[in-house]
């Protein structure tokens, strides 16, 4: 499979499309004021504790207090919370080796929130959702520093290898390299990314993170909650930082300052694919010269078309997606059940690029056309699992029920993509009204005399086609309206139908040089 990124650079911020095969599959805006986005790290203060619920909510500067559940505190959280005083006040008892800072007892998984924060304490928290609709953000105390191929978390020595990397020699060799390179008191999860890679890649990129560690530390000192104390890398990094692979085959910007910030990033994460991040100056907008432009408008909208005939209808309300699998025009001599198992199958493909395209989050519904045979229904659970294999989102599918249901929970971390295709009428500038038409032969005759006034002589007048008969249907004992304005103001003018024209919409033309004259 060959991925491209193609990023876009504009003044609001810059846009991020991954193509897979040329086909549009995930779309990305990174906005320069953007604040409380996934992985943010912030220096927040417990306002209200909710025993009820397990739960406090705490100030992050977001307009509503963010969320914090027991679940998400962590068994370190105690150390934490010695950590973030210490370094506020600026004379940590170990200096900046995390080697000899000393942990605080665990907390029991089924405690209390009471148990933990007796008082309001300031503390280090991490965004786990973005805020979304009318919820605040979510928060985690279980802090983690991601690198390209390990994760690294604070007031550990654990060592954990990726479920997804099968191999149990290879699993043997990561643990070993990186028991033997990482840092006291930090764990490390190693990532998919880190099969096969050398201890020296390893070493490099938990070097890299405790620096990022030690920067947090720095930034502490005399900080005041609400504040962000260390930001998640900008999106276009991040996003090369977890999908940056050998199937990638071109990495295209259209901006010198961001050409060379991705240059430098991606030589020093992976400096035999520094070539791949090319500049795009022909001119023509970059996502119009590689196509992204039309597959959002062609991809995102209530409706969405398959190339056989088939199409899905997308709806959504605030507790749930819902997809609807339909034939359309699709039709097959192989039967109704083939035919159907067909249609699912593309349908499938579709289904799971729609999600990944709009990050659509929760629960999903896919409403697939009835196969009778359990075999089939096999086949489309079986393919649905095989295709959702790319998608970097936590999530469950469900085997298809006997009403052709199939259930998806996807994880939902950041409000869904949603983007307007339809634009505004050039006749009623989206009013979904226009001028009244019994007025229009008085509007083109005050602008005619108004042209005659600025010496044209010879003049077009482009129009509907209907009203191109109003003004020119006449006879011999009862001249047309155009003849009557030629006569009367003087002038030479022909009236053309242009079936592109809107009702009410006419434009004059210059007779001599077909130059529009603009009113």
């Amino acid at each position: 499979m060959n991925k491209e990124l193609i990023i876009n650079s504009a003044p609001e911020g810059v846009e991020i499309a991954l193509l897979e095969d040329k086909k549009l599959v995930e779309l990305h805006y990174g906005r320069g004021q953007d604040q409380f986005a996934v992985g943010d790290l912030y220096l927040g203060k417990v306002k209200k504790l909710m025993p009820g619920l397990n739960a406090v909510f705490v100030d992050v500067g977001y307009e509503k207090d963010a969320f914090l559940h027991y679940t998400d505190l962590s068994p370190y959280i105690r150390s934490l919370v010695k950590f973030t005083r210490q370094s506020v006040e600026g004379n940590p008892a170990w200096g900046e080796d995390m080697g000899k800072f000393k942990n605080e007892g665990e907390i029991l998984k089924t405690g209390k929130i009471t148990e933990v924060f007796n008082g309001k304490p300031e503390i280090i928290v991490q965004v786990l959702k973005e805020p979304i609709s009318s919820k605040g953000p979510r928060l985690s105390c279980e802090v983690s520093l991601p690198g390209r191929f390990v994760v690294v978390t604070p007031f550990n020595d654990v060592v954990a290898i990726s479920r997804k990397i099968h191999s149990a020699e290879e699993r043997k060799r990561l643990q070993k390299i990186v028991e033997s390179v990482k840092p006291k008191n930090f764990g490390v999860i190693v990532r998919t990314a880190a099969e096969g890679k050398s201890t020296n890649e390893l070493h490099t990129d938990i070097l890299e993170l405790e620096k990022t560690w030690k920067t947090l530390q720095k930034n502490l000192k005399g900080a005041k909650a609400p504040q962000m104390v260390l930001s998640e890398q900008d999106k276009t990094t991040s996003i090369i930082r977890d999908l940056l692979s050998d199937s990638f085959q071109k990495v295209v910007v259209n901006d010198k300052k961001l050409l060379a910030e991705t240059k430098e990033y991606i030589s020093r994460i992976s400096p035999e694919q520094a070539d791949i991040v090319t500049m795009h100056s022909n001119g023509q907008a970059i996502f119009d010269t590689y196509g992204v432009s039309k597959q959002v408008k062609a991809s995102f909208g209530k409706t969405v078309n398959l190339n056989s005939g088939a199409y899905l209808i997308i709806e959504h309300t605030e507790a749930l997606h819902v997809i609807d699998v339909n034939s359309g025009t699709r039709s097959g001599d192989v039967g109704q059940e083939q035919n159907a198992l067909a249609t699912n199958l593309e349908a499938a493909q579709e289904v799971v690029r729609q999600m990944r395209l709009r990050d659509l989050g929760g629960i999903i519904i896919v409403d697939f056309i009835d196969m009778k045979l359990p075999e089939n229904r096999k086949k489309l659970y079986e393919a649905m699992e095989e295709l959702m294999v790319t998608d970097r989102a936590r999530h469950t599918i469900l085997p298809v029920s006997k009403f052709g249901l199939m259930q998806i929970t996807r994880q939902r971390l950041r409000p869904e993509l949603n983007i307007s295709i339809t634009e505004a009428c050039p006749t009623c500038k989206g009013t979904g009204k226009i001028g009244p038409s019994m007025l229009l032969g008085d509007d083109i005759e005050k602008d005619l005399k108004y042209l005659v006034t600025q010496g044209h002589q010879k003049l077009k007048l482009h129009v509907n086609p209907i009203v191109e008969g109003y003004l020119t249907k006449g006879s011999f004992l009862k001249p047309s309206i155009a003849k009557k304005w030629e006569k009367l103001h003087k002038v030479r003018l022909r009236v053309i139908g242009d079936n592109n024209s809107p009702l009410t919409e006419y434009n004059f033309y210059d007779a001599h040089t077909d130059d529009l004259i603009k009113l």
